[in-house]
């Protein structure tokens, strides 16, 4: 098949699902739209956990330490300082971000499954701390009683669970659209790059050290905008949306959807927490150990034959890890 058969195909695919998307809402009950719109946002992180796992190499299991810290802030400045959904998707990013911040030393001098488990620890940590900061945070009662928010300025609050989809829908392709416009630039390259041969780029010139920095941040950013969503389209946070089950679905949902494809990672996290909520429904009590049976058969059953995704530096000590000669950039490429 050809290379342009092939881009019709997806391009033809694409088309279908934001049909698909765009019509939902029509086609279903306030309900069930209201459990979409919360998938979107969850869709959003994982696109975050995409761009560190698969784009830039550095395994996390942690997204949702800037996914809550974002749905915080967004929910206190709903109720303090302004129901405007821009603001609020701002302030949700700066506060993901300035918490990815703090965590850099900690990931920029780690590398494979250090990384995994830092991430991990960092995860349990927010989570605890929501949990019992409870002047802020409400603790494990959470915040409810979220004022609606409104898409700009001017424009009526959103009122039904069809226009906060709608609103959601379109916040998650706006900063898609943006994190896929940023991977065709050669910071994309660049982190391709330092995910394959990292040891190359550095003898190249390059600052690795900033470059993970800022992919780090840049991810926080992205899980945070997901918080300002899940604020939205339930109008209620609290420890329980953000605890360790939902972390390894993401990981999940990025393995099928292909940890190097943020839109894949996007579909194939909509997918693994629809049909997780489904579950829920007809298998009560079942759903964790079906899904946990869904990663390891998807592991093995996805072209490639279950070969992880390449990770910076190495998995293990004394253990290199894999490299493929064919797709590593030279450094000349890199600097071009």
């Amino acid at each position: 098949m050809s290379d342009e058969v092939v881009r019709a195909l997806r391009r033809g695919v694409a088309a279908l699902v934001l049909a698909g998307l765009v019509l939902a809402p029509w086609a279903v009950d306030d309900y069930t739209a209201a459990l979409l719109a919360r998938t979107l946002a969850l869709g959003l992180v994982g696109v975050s956990v995409a761009l560190l796992t698969g784009v830039a190499g550095l395994p996390t299991l942690g997204q949702t330490a800037p996914y809550a810290a974002g749905a915080y802030a967004s929910a206190l400045v709903a109720g303090r300082l302004s129901d405007v959904g821009p603001v609020q998707v701002a302030v949700a990013a700066a506060a993901g971000a300035a918490l990815a911040a703090v965590t850099v030393p900690l990931v920029v001098s780690a590398r494979g499954v250090v990384v995994l488990m830092i991430t991990l620890a960092v995860g349990e940590l927010v989570v605890t701390a929501t949990g019992r900061w409870r002047s802020v945070t409400g603790g494990t009662d959470g915040l409810a009683g979220i004022a609606p928010v409104r898409p700009l300025w001017g424009m009526p609050a959103l009122a039904t669970d069809r226009a906060r989809y709608l609103y959601t829908l379109a916040v998650v392709a706006v900063l898609l659209g943006v994190v896929l416009l940023v991977l065709r630039t050669r910071v994309g390259l660049l982190l391709r790059a330092g995910r394959d041969d990292e040891a190359r780029l550095r003898a190249s010139g390059h600052r690795v050290s900033a470059q993970v920095a800022g992919v780090h941040i840049a991810g926080g950013a992205v899980a945070g905008s997901a918080g300002a969503l899940l604020v939205v389209t339930q109008q209620y946070v609290s420890p329980a949306d953000f605890g360790f089950d939902t972390s390894a679905l993401l990981l999940l949902g990025v393995v099928i959807g292909g940890a190097a494809s943020v839109a894949g990672a996007l579909v194939g996290t909509v997918v693994v927490i629809a049909a997780r909520d489904w579950l829920f429904g007809v298998l009560p009590g079942q759903a964790p150990l079906v899904l946990g049976l869904a990663f390891v058969v998807t592991v093995y059953l996805l072209p490639g034959g279950g070969r992880r995704p390449a990770v910076r530096g190495r998995l293990l000590p004394g253990v290199p890890a894999r490299r493929r000669p064919a797709d590593r950039p030279t450094p000349s490429e890199v600097r071009a």
